[in-house]
This record gives structure tokens, sequence and C-alpha cells, in this order.
């Protein structure tokens, strides 16, 4: 005999619109219903043991229904058991007591602190004994100041307190002293022989690996501050080309960081402030080093080379943009392939050079400057299109 009344389940039948329900069902589905309820039990009584608990709660419930694949219910979201109480007159009818609540104490009460989901998230915490510049990490410029191994101690609220300092990356000496003497010929002394020794040392050097993320926060921080510095900036690219030939070090970590500065360098609307600075080279040589790194490491991030050629063809394709934005944006997708010019250059040939002829005739474009880029932008295309012929 279930202890599930027929009469209950005849009223449930009602409530959700089944009227024709035989009588002599109703035995049989307040069996099932009671199975049911007992093994959803059964579970919820399985998750409270393992949460460490001797109370159910409606989580623990919830929690049973999905492990058996049916949505939870909902209205109970408290981690507090339920206080049932019985109904006067009635042996067997219990009811959960709602407390009244003032509409003007629920306005004023300030809101409550949003909760916090419990997740996991993964993050390289090292590559091989060196920490990645990654926002999860302390920044390089902490790692390297120099300081003692012992605690800081400061007082909160009169309370002594006892902090740890974050994990140094421990740099030799001697490997101090190579940063600084590249750092200070790629800023100063780039047109200088030495210079052109040390980009070979950055290429064949077998013990610079701890030094790449400081490298790389240091291109990042030059591109973002000097813009107007064009031979700063070539040879900044020119680092960063010496970095990926190199075969002893492990740079992947750190294209997070390289990629938005090179891509500056190649769709930026001015680089130099002079009218002598040959920015056409320096977005060619990115345009060539972009190319490199898809071509070098598309097989571990799948979605660099699509995210590089959504940048370009935004570029591309916006006339808001300047002349030498979209020499550079047709050049880096030139040199990612004759497929990337067949599929995302072509179709917009034919509208793009409809906007750029009247910038290249002298009739409607008075402006020199403005028709030479004009027809820069016109080679570059003529270039492209000629990828295709083979």
């Amino acid at each position: 005999m279930s202890i599930v009344p027929k009469e209950t389940i005849e009223v449930i039948a009602q409530s959700i619109g089944i009227t024709n329900l035989s009588p002599d069902v109703l035995p049989a589905i307040a069996s099932d219903v009671e199975y049911r309820v007992r093994e959803i039990m059964q579970e919820a009584i399985k998750c409270m043991r393992h949460s460490r608990r001797t109370t159910l709660t409606a989580v623990d419930v919830d929690s049973a229904l999905g492990l058996r694949n049916v949505e939870p219910v909902y209205g109970f979201a408290s981690g507090d058991p339920l206080r049932f109480k019985r109904a006067a007159g009635h042996k067997d009818l219990f009811y959960i007591e709602d407390k009244d609540v003032e509409f003007k104490e629920v306005i004023e009460a300030p809101l409550p602190k949003a909760p916090l989901d419990t997740e996991v998230v993964a993050h390289w915490l090292a590559i091989e004994g060196v920490q990645p510049a990654i926002p999860e990490n302390p920044p390089p410029e902490v790692l390297a100041v120099p300081s003692d191994n012992g605690k800081t101690a400061y007082k909160e609220d009169g309370i002594p307190v006892d902090i740890k300092l974050p994990v140094k990356h421990v740099l030799s000496r001697e490997l101090q002293l190579y940063f600084e003497k590249i750092t200070e010929l790629t800023v100063s002394r780039s047109d200088s022989a030495l210079f052109k020794e040390a980009l070979v040392s950055l290429a064949t050097d077998s013990g610079i690996h701890p030094l790449v993320p400081y490298f790389t926060f240091f291109v990042a921080d030059e591109v973002s501050r000097n813009l107007n510095k064009f031979s700063l900036l070539f040879a900044l690219m020119r680092l960063v080309w010496s970095l990926l030939q190199n075969p002893h070090i492990h740079i992947e970590p750190y294209l997070h960081q390289l990629m938005p500065s090179v891509m500056t360098c190649l769709v930026a609307k001015r680089l130099g402030n002079k009218f002598s600075d040959n920015h056409w080279d320096l977005r060619n040589f990115t345009a060539n080093l972009v190319a490199s790194i898809c071509k070098r490491f598309g097989h571990v991030y799948h979605n660099l080379q699509p995210r590089v050629t959504r940048t370009l063809l935004h570029a591309f394709l916006d006339p808001s943009k300047a002349l030498p934005q979209h020499y550079g944006a047709i050049q880096g997708l030139a040199t990612l392939g004759p497929n990337v010019v067949r599929l995302l250059v072509l179709p917009n040939l034919d509208p793009y050079l409809r906007l750029l002829e009247p910038e290249m005739q002298l009739e409607k474009q008075k402006n020199e400057v403005k028709r030479h880029e004009a027809w820069l932008v016109y080679g570059a295309l003529m270039l492209a299109c000629a990828c295709m012929i083979v």
C-alpha cells in the first residue's frame, strides 16, 4: 500500500488539466510516485553525506535531481533547513511558515553582495622554470625589484600582520647586464653595428630564455609610448624578429603580449613624426613578421590567424581609416597567402578601387602627399593580386 494517497494523485492530475484519469490507474501511479520520491531522497542523502553535513537541505535535493537529469525545483535556494509547522486541526498536514516583511523595509534595505560562484581557471604558473607575464602572475616589474627574502611586517588596525612578497624571478647579474645593454642599444643606438651584433645574439643565444618576458614587456611598453619615433619602432620590430628566430626559447606564452604591438606597427594611422620617416618600409617589414608568426604558431593557437585576418580586413574595408592604414592592411593580407587574397581582397577590389581612384587623380586630389599615398596603396593592391597569377 503506497503512503501517497490516490486522492493526492487525482488532485495533482486535475491541477495540470487531466480530468479523465481512470480510478483504476491511481494506485499504480501513486506507487510509482513513492518509488521516485524515495529514489530522489536517497540520492539527496548521499549528496548531504558527501558534503560532510548531517542536515538535509534544498540544495541536496536539487543536486539529486540534477544527477537524475531532472530539472531542479525552483523557489528554495536557502542553505538552511526548512521549518515545517503542523496545521491546526490536521494531523498529517504541514506547511512552511512565511515571515511577514514590511514593504518599506525591503525598499530601504541595502543591496546584498553578489554571490561568488566557485570556478576553476587554468593558467601557466611556470614554463620550464620561467614564469610567463600573464595577468594571473605578478608583472615583470614586480618580479625584477630586488629585495630580501624575509617577511614584511606592517600594522593594520593596530594588529601586526606578516606578509610574503611574490615569488621572485631571480636573474643572474650577467643576464641583467645583457638585458640592460640590449634595451639601451635598441632605444638609443639602433643604427650602430653593435646593435646588429645584438640582434644576431638574440636570434642564436640559448641562455636568454629567462629574459623573454622582460623583452616582451619592454617591446609592448615602448611601442605604446613612442609611436612618433620611427627609428625606435623599427628597432623594436627587428628585436621581435630576432627573438622569433631563436630556436632555443619558447615564445608562445608571450604572443598575446607581442601581437598588439606588432599589429600597431602595421596598421597604425601614424608611425613617426617626420616626412622623411619611411614608415612604408616599417609596414612591409611588420607584415612579413605577422605572416611569420601566423605560419609558425598557427597550429598551436588555432584562432591566431583568423583574429589577425579579421583585424586587417576591418582596417582595409573601413573608409574612415587613413591610406597608410589601408596600405598596412593590404600588405598584411597579401603576406598571409594567395588564399587570403582570393577570399578577402579580390571580392572587395572593385568597390575599393572606385573609392581610391579619385585620390589618385590630380584634378580631384590637390594634396600631393595624399596622391602619393593613394598610388602606393594602388601598387600594394596590384602586387597582392599579382600573387594570384601562377
